[in-house]
């Protein structure tokens, strides 16, 4: 009975690291779109700042037998606090390797070669790290008055990380079911979007890696603390792919599949393995359990890639769930939008547009805008001016720049050359998340909605200034943020009723159709109270019987006070709202004027209104 008791001890405290660095992981990859391969690095930093901490100095432990640094016999808690601003601290570095220039694959490619260089660095390098030998008779806590062997102090242990993993568990659950939450996972469905909304990527990114790095640094002092070793060797990046199919067994974006997915994995197939009968060859059931850990991964992914415990989907209009719309489908379902009462909403207030008088101004301009990609000039030497509470068009052939020019103005795509200028200010080298917070929003050529966010997070997520939309008004908790956050659903309940599309507030975006998905943009974008709004062919997939009723609207944001630059195909369109209309052909500004004008104008007739 002895035995398995002190066995259910080990169970206990793996359990616990595991569970925290799986939901430390899972913030990352499964909330944030961070995949972060070389997470182990992380726990392995903590585990070492803890022993090095609880350690007496090299030079008198145990007769300098290993070399470290540090080594100030530190009592608990404070070598464990040190292994969590460690990880923290190890996470900045990593944030160049995901920050704008690199993402997606690119990122998690990096972190990976980091992993592998840091690893052979700390096998190598004697003085610091002791080489591959790794530390040993680190101390465990308090084992000056308690005999850390004895089974008492065993489950005492164990209880404490139980206790700090569910610290963890609602501390994440805090973070992550904020309005902060919701611009993370708005960051990990479609990242330039969010971007183009105001929401600072890298700060986000950096939060997420800071925490994650503190909660797993934690979770590695844990262990060395319990098994008092340190060793190299345990912590190669081949652990993180564990964690990973972890995360993707339990469900990537929920705490609890991720808490599953560590007890199945790292400590379901560790234990497992114990149970097995000898064989001659040692080496064969560790490749054995790599080689059922990637059958299992790709199982999953194949038949259940949402995992065991899938993301919750969040309700935020309050209506029951059993009450969700179905959404059509089928190739005339743009056909069957009914807009509601569009013109009975009141935009000034329901967008807060400022009292402004519209003396159509010029409040965006351009200076000889050009792009070049790859030795092929897109724009040369555009320069154009918008004026203020007007709605401008965009026209040209395919090819003649105007998505790469409304890119650039917005920011989501930098220069080669010219200036910029937003109400008499240049910005020029102004990020396009600062540009968006500064009042210019766009949307975007291709459908762009958050996949995997409801239509109503869609719309909330892109209201700016939040006062729980930041990692330290989310940890204030929705004492904090809650009424403001209802207002918000309130404000975008009243667009999605305008727009006819009340009854799919609780549907994934993703699952919309195509004119359904434009709109959600247009309303997304419109949410993020914007001066000038550019729409990138807003009324491509949308119905031509919705398309004039949304020109309508366009007209009224103007009168409103609202400035419109719009890049438009349909020349319906630009005749009936669009004054001044601005043609571009082969990377330059051929015309402008209005459409009348413009029909009268050889060049213009030749180069793209033929016919």
């Amino acid at each position: 009975m002895g035995a398995w008791a002190f066995y259910l001890t080990t169970i206990i405290v793996y359990g616990a690291v595991d569970a925290m660095a799986c939901m430390a992981l899972n913030v990352e990859f499964g909330f944030a779109g961070i995949s972060n391969f070389g997470f182990i690095i992380f726990q392995s930093a903590g585990a070492y700042a803890a022993a090095v901490l609880s350690m007496p100095p090299a030079a008198t432990s145990n007769g300098g037998f290993q070399q470290y640094v540090l080594g100030w016999n530190l009592p608990w808690p404070f070598p464990w606090i040190g292994a969590a601003i460690v990880g923290g601290l190890l996470a900045l570095p990593f944030v160049f390797l995901v920050g704008k220039r690199l993402r997606g694959d690119f990122a998690a490619v990096g972190l990976l070669v980091s992993a592998v260089l840091l690893n052979v660095l700390v096998k190598d390098f004697v003085p610091l790290l002791n080489g591959d030998a790794g530390i040993s008779i680190v101390p465990a806590p308090f084992q000056s008055i308690w005999n850390p062997q004895a089974l008492g102090y065993q489950f005492a242990y164990g209880g404490v990380a139980v206790v700090l993993t569910v610290l963890v568990y609602f501390l994440f659950r805090r973070l992550t079911e904020s309005p902060y939450g919701r611009s993370l996972r708005a960051m990990r469905d479609n990242d330039v979007v969010a971007d183009s909304l105001g929401k600072n990527l890298r700060l986000q990114r950096t939060t997420t890696l800071v925490v994650g790095g503190m909660v797993a640094g934690l979770s590695g002092a844990i262990l060395v603390g319990f098994i008092s070793l340190w060793a190299p060797g345990a912590w190669g990046y081949a652990e993180t792919i564990v964690l990973f199919a972890a995360i993707i067994l339990g469900g990537a974006g929920n705490h609890k599949g991720a808490i599953l997915g560590a007890l199945l994995v790292p400590l379901g197939f560790e234990e497992i393995t114990r149970f097995l009968p000898p064989v001659a060859n040692p080496t064969l059931v560790p490749a054995l359990e790599w080689v059922a850990i990637g059958l299992l991964i790709i199982l999953f992914l194949w038949f259940r890639p949402e995992g065991i415990l899938p993301e919750r989907r969040r309700i935020l209009s309050g209506a029951p769930a059993s009450a969700l719309a179905p959404v059509p489908s089928g190739k005339d379902t743009d056909a069957l939008i009914q807009l509601g009462n569009l013109d009975e909403l009141n935009f000034r207030k329901l967008l807060r547009l400022e009292e402004t008088a519209n003396d159509h101004r010029v409040i965006l301009s351009t200076q000889g805008l050009t792009k070049i990609f790859h030795g092929v000039t897109v724009v040369s030497d555009v320069s154009i001016e918008v004026r203020q509470g007007r709605l401008t068009g965009l026209i040209g052939p395919n090819g003649a720049g105007k998505s790469t020019t409304l890119a650039m103005l917005a920011g989501t795509l930098a220069s080669s050359g010219g200036r910029i200028f937003y109400e008499g200010r240049d910005i020029t080298d102004v990020p396009s998340n600062q540009r968006a917070n500064l009042g210019l929003v766009r949307t975007f050529q291709l459908a762009s909605e958050f996949k995997k966010l409801t239509v109503l997070e869609n719309l909330v997520s892109a209201i700016p200034k939040q006062s729980g939309d930041s990692f330290w008004g989310a940890m204030r908790g929705r004492r904090h943020w809650g009424r403001e956050d209802k207002e918000n659903i309130e404000r975008a309940m009243e667009m999605l009723g305008g727009f006819g599309l009340t009854q799919y507030a609780d549907a994934y975006a993703g699952g919309l159709s195509g004119g359904q998905r434009r709109l959600v943009e247009i309303m997304r974008a419109l949410l993020a109270e914007p001066k000038v709004l550019l729409l990138d062919e807003p009324m491509a997939g949308v119905h031509p019987r919705l398309a004039h009723k949304i020109g309508d609207q366009l007209t009224r944001l103007c009168e409103a006070g609202m400035t419109v630059l719009m890049v438009e195909h349909e020349l319906s369109i630009m005749d009936a709202f669009c004054d001044p209309v601005i043609v571009l052909a082969e990377g330059k500004v051929l015309a402008q004027g209005t459409m009348a004008d413009l029909r009268a104008n050889l060049e213009v007739v030749e180069a793209y209104l033929v016919g």
